[in-house]
């Protein structure tokens, strides 16, 4: 059976799938458009650039696409207002957000005509989001890659929040790989559609360098783990030597921070220079965050096939979802 579109607010992506906004040039405007072009979501990572050039590859999406595109800001940033009214000023179709909850992002959105996606992973915070003007939830759990706020499976959180939600969409993430769990979360678990960004890592078009790709493929089961973030939440990642010597309590700590980027740091390390070290290839030194499902992947696709292949799985198995149905 074919798949829903995905209508959040007044826009609408004929295929249910969000493509996450992985920060500090993961996500760009390189994969945020063919995304947007094969009827997904388009997200640029919004967090750890200047507004600047966050506002310029906004407007060069939206100049190479006619498909929704958003912006991923994490409320834990320094310049959060900044990057916000930034992607507002360049024409963001939507913002998302998470790390972090603001009360004053819905009214920014509301004043600006601009959807407010809210990221969550609790009940009571998806009902928060929901009451105050979401235009949709993202649940996301254990299984992402980056920060976690939370150590329980998408599957064990999921039924609650859905029970929690009934005026908006509901959309999960964390640890989805292929269109078959796709067709599960949304068919069994009621999502009216899937964020997925590990998978688009491993894209053509994702321009970080390839020995970040090759860390992804190389990596097994086990050498995906927790370890800890400035940001005070714990992170997903590859277990390189940067990661193994800071879970082994090695000082990382920086004599002087040099990007000053969050609101409140312990300055254990700076995600920032670190996220830009990987991103730029150097997986010795780096910080890889990842999926914890990121080794059941073992091809780089371009972000067509990707789709094709999402689309073809999930349709050969999606019967009817509980789905999202507004209340009136």
């Amino acid at each position: 059976m074919k798949l829903p579109s995905l209508n959040i607010a007044n826009l609408k992506a004929s295929f249910p799938l969000i493509q996450g906004g992985m920060s500090i040039r993961v996500s760009t405007s390189a994969l945020a458009i063919p995304v947007a072009n094969c009827g997904g979501i388009g997200v640029i990572g919004g967090s750890g650039i200047p507004p600047e050039e966050l506002h310029q590859d906004i407007k060069k999406a939206k100049a190479e696409t006619d498909g929704v595109v958003a912006v991923n800001i994490m409320y834990a940033m320094k310049d959060f207002y900044n990057l916000v009214m930034s992607s507002i000023d360049a024409g963001v179709d939507m913002i998302i957000t998470g790390a972090g909850f603001s009360r004053d992002i819905f009214k920014i959105g509301k004043e600006h005509n601009t959807p407010i996606v809210m990221i969550v992973s609790s009940p009571a915070l998806a009902r928060m989001a929901e009451k105050l003007g979401a235009a949709a939830v993202i649940v996301e759990a254990k299984e992402a890659g980056g920060h976690l706020g939370t150590d329980k499976s998408l599957r064990e959180i999921f039924p609650a929040i859905r029970k929690a939600i009934s005026k908006v969409p509901l959309i999960a993430a964390g640890g989805i790989t292929n269109g078959y769990e796709m067709a599960e979360m949304m068919d069994k678990y009621g999502a009216d559609g899937i964020q997925i960004a590990s998978r688009f890592v491993l894209s053509k078009e994702c321009d970080v360098a390839d020995e970040y790709k090759q860390a992804f493929l190389n990596a097994g089961k086990e050498d995906i783990v927790l370890t800890t973030s400035p940001v005070g939440l714990p992170g997903r990642a590859i277990n390189n030597p940067f990661v193994r010597d800071m879970n082994a309590g090695i000082d990382m700590s920086a004599k002087k921070c040099p990007e000053l980027c969050l609101k409140k740091c312990d300055h254990h390390y700076c995600i920032n220079e670190r996220l830009t070290k990987a991103r730029d290839g150097d997986i010795t030194d780096g910080l890889i965050f990842s999926g914890e499902n990121t080794f059941k992947m073992d091809k780089i696709l371009p972000v067509a096939e990707i789709f094709q292949r999402f689309k073809k799985q999930a349709e050969a198995v999606y019967k009817e979802g509980i789905g999202f149905t507004p209340t009136t």
